[in-house]
Order: structure tokens, then sequence, then C-alpha cells
């Protein structure tokens, strides 16, 4: 019997499924997918581990924003699991320490004032300039995915990403097809900072996705569709 590959699409920070709708429409006529919920733990090794306890023996996985981090923590925990690694508009860096008083001041708005004023504040820069005004359809689904969310959930995910390893010496390690991505127009963690990424991972492929911000597989899904769909095929060892 032959059984399906599996993909895991890990969503980053405030993301639920429908950050991957077009990518779980694309893959699962030839994958199975698992998107997995990261809102019930507070460190990036927590939800890696929550990850692999869900996850077949052996699989394929890419994460998106803070979901390209817990990636990189499944990698550290179970390397030889990872068929396929994928990275999509995220980062390899420990938190400096002017990333603190941001963070601690997008919280202090989702905890006084709401998950609708925390995606007032959070989500413009998060996508390319001027979108939420030209796709009022794709704002409505952003804005509801943020409000899906809780103030506590959104705390217990800052604290994740404040207290996070730095994964940059982990990168020589990964021997599997490994795809880095990235929206051109990423303001929050820019293609420049992803090319060091791709090029300390031998044999990576870098994709930047034309006219996308932070949030591409929403807002360039047919360029991550394809690059995903490429990177499924690539053959894996063993």
């Amino acid at each position: 019997m032959i059984t399906r590959e599996t993909v895991i699409l890990v969503p980053g920070l405030l993301c639920d499924a429908d950050v991957w709708t077009h990518q779980i429409a694309a893959l699962s006529p030839l994958y199975e997918v698992i998107v997995p919920d990261l809102t019930r733990h507070d460190s990036l090794q927590g939800m890696a581990a929550h990850i692999l306890e869900g996850a077949p023996e052996r699989f394929s996985i890419v994460g998106h924003s803070m979901g390209g981090r817990v990636t990189l923590e499944v990698f550290r925990l179970a390397p030889d699991r990872v068929a396929r690694l994928g990275l999509l508009d995220t980062g390899v860096h420990a938190a400096p320490p002017e990333e603190l008083p941001k963070r601690q001041a997008m919280i202090d708005i989702s905890a006084g004032q709401g998950m609708t004023a925390l995606a007032d504040a959070w989500l413009p820069p998060m996508v390319r300039p001027g979108l939420l005004i030209e796709d009022p359809d794709l704002g409505e689904r952003l804005y509801a995915m943020v409000e899906r969310m809780t103030p506590a959930i959104h705390r217990q995910q800052i604290t994740a990403l404040v207290n996070r390893p730095d994964a940059a010496p982990l990168l020589a390690e990964i021997a599997c097809p490994a795809l880095v991505g990235v929206g051109e127009l990423d303001q929050w963690s820019p293609p420049d900072q992803h090319v060091p990424i791709a090029e300390a991972i031998a044999g990576s492929t870098m994709v930047v996705f034309g006219g996308a911000g932070h949030m591409a597989p929403m807002e360039a899904p047919e360029a991550v569709n394809a690059a995903l769909l490429e990177w499924m095929a690539r053959p894996v060892a063993g």
C-alpha cells in the first residue's frame, strides 16, 4: 500500500489555517496536509513538540513567520523525521533588545483595547502598502483571523517569540530539500534578511514573491503555491 506524503503548514503569529487556505487547496489533492494549532503554548519548543506529537514518522514542513521559527525548532528536535524544510517570511536571529518594547506595546493594545484595535495597529505593516484598502475582501479575512485570537493567545505567542533561540547555527545542519521564500515588499522580515539564510542552507532555493508583503501566502497565493509544489516534488533521501 502506497501512502501519501505529509506536509505540515505551520502558521505564524496570530494566524490559523486561513493563512494557508490557497496552499491547502493546491497541496491537498497530492499530499496529506496538516495545519497545527499553535495557540496553547508559550514557547517555540512547546509548539514544536506539539507538532511532533501529531505528525507521522516522516514529513515535510514549512513555516510562515513565527511558524518558520517553530519549523526550525521541529528540525532541532527531530532532524531525521524532516524530509523537506521550508521557511517563509521569517528570521533566525534571537530577539534584540530594541524589539522588546515594540512587542510590549502590541501586548498593551490587545490587553487594553481588544483584538480589533490590535489588528488596526498590527496589520497595515504586515501587508504590502495599501492592500487593506485595495483588497477589502482579503483585509476582512486578515481582520477575522486576528479577531479569532485572544489577548491571552497573543501574550503567549509573543512570550515564545521574545524568548526565541538564535537558530542561525542550525542552518548548516539542514541537508534536506529546503525552500526559503519571502514577499518582495515584506517590511518585517525583508528579502535581504533571507539571503544569508538561504546561503547557509546547502542546496536551498530562494524565491521572492513579487508584490507581496509579510503575508505572502495570502497576498501572492499562486506564486507561493508554485514554489511549494516544486519543493514538494524534489526527491528526498531514504
